[in-house]
């Protein structure tokens, strides 16, 4: 789960770390009020929207009096931002972030994410902040440093002087910066984050350190226990169609291809992902039903894959381990139905009561492809929406 910027920096705020004042504006008419609190006679306007390159698009302006400031958040409040990361369709901006602007004398990239294959944090430093740190690990991977810590309570200090390392900080800097990784450290922990991003983080021309920007990324699978940052889900920055899903359980990410697919297993569905491409055609989705499906579940999951415009075939591989074949079918059954399908739909069904499932589908008097296996069902999913 992402959060906007501002959420990101009263976190960093609260956990102690050198942020600038701001205020958030979720209408034009609170500009004017809200603005009053902050001390500074210049400004930054920025764009609240879950993707990076705002600045790029238009998102972020400085100004330098609050006429200019009236004049550009008019201009950016409710406008579509189009970046690298949101693609073609952009996003509407329905809240704004005004802070006090900063005078930058350097600028730098630092990071704390949840490392997989080593099972410890990592923190990545690189003198080239403000850039996209992807482009600066393919041109020049040498500005860059990598340092992985064992999780203990704090970070150990020689570990600290490995990630600061390559910004070359005066001792007042140094000391500051030091801070700032314990806390970013403690708010991974303590929050469950799994990414958390200090994009630039600058120093000021009288010598201060300050992180201009921040994103923070939540592991979706702990937030039952961070009751304080589901409260900062913001709907209108996700996928519509994944958020219905999340209401019945689904694990689904929405794709750009055209065959949508249903499955039980994660590992089950990105073969079966892998397959369809294999054959020539792209997913249209990740979908996970999960072990112990309802027919109710499954209805529900069937109607979420015809939602999307792009689906003109859909395959559904079932492995009936804890989930029975028979309900998956009279689930299947139930939401073609109530759909009108006039798509093309090869089912594949293996397992427990997987002959029982196929006699459902077979009576149904639906036009129902049968797979004898994964292979088998590829190959006709994609020769039938040809």
């Amino acid at each position: 789960m992402n959060i906007h910027e501002y959420q990101a920096k009263k976190i960093l705020k609260d956990y102690g770390a050198p942020v600038s004042n701001g205020v958030v504006i979720f209408s034009l008419k609170e500009l004017n009020d809200k603005v009053k609190l902050l001390k500074s006679k210049e400004f930054v306007v920025k764009a609240q929207i879950h993707a990076g390159g705002r600045g790029k698009a238009g998102g972020v302006k400085l100004v330098r009096n609050f006429e200019e400031l009236n004049k550009e958040a008019t201009e950016i409040f409710g406008k579509i931002l189009v970046t690298h990361q949101t693609g073609p369709e952009g996003k509407e901006v329905k809240r704004l972030y005004v802070e006090e602007a900063s005078d930058i004398s350097k600028e730098f990239y630092l990071s704390c994410l949840v490392d997989r294959d080593s099972s410890k944090i990592a923190f990545i430093s690189s003198t080239e902040g403000g850039m996209d740190i992807e482009k600066v690990a393919a041109d020049t991977p040498e500005k860059i440093i990598t340092t992985k810590v064992d999780m203990k309570e704090t970070v150990k200090i020689e570990d600290v002087d490995k990630i600061l390392k390559i910004f070359n900080f005066n001792v007042d800097q140094k000391k500051v910066a030091s801070k700032l990784i314990q806390s970013l450290y403690k708010i991974l922990l303590e929050k469950d984050a799994s990414l958390i991003e200090i994009n630039p983080l600058i120093i000021t021309k009288d010598e201060r350190l300050v992180c201009l920007d921040a994103k923070m990324s939540f592991d979706d699978n702990a937030i039952f226990r961070r009751p304080e940052i589901l409260e900062l889900r913001d709907l209108n920055e996700e996928e519509p169609a994944e958020v219905e899903a999340s209401k019945h359980d689904l694990a689904y990410i929405k794709l750009n291809g055209s065959i949508g697919c249903m499955v039980n297993g994660a590992g089950l569905a990105m073969a079966t992902m892998d397959i369809i491409k294999l054959y020539g055609k792209e997913p249209a989705n990740f979908l996970d039903v999960g072990g112990g499906a309802s027919k109710e579940k499954v209805s529900a999951a069937f109607k979420l894959i015809l939602s999307d415009k792009n689906v003109k075939g859909i395959l559904i591989n079932i492995f009936g381990g804890i989930m029975r074949c028979d309900v998956i079918a009279q689930g299947v059954l139930e939401a073609a139905k109530e759909t009108n399908l006039e798509v093309p739909l090869v089912v594949r069904l293996a397992g427990t009561n997987f002959q029982e499932g196929k006699d459902i589908l077979d009576k149904s008097g639906l036009k129902i492809l049968s797979a004898s296996d994964l292979n088998d069902a590829a190959k006709k999913i994609v020769e039938a929406i040809k």
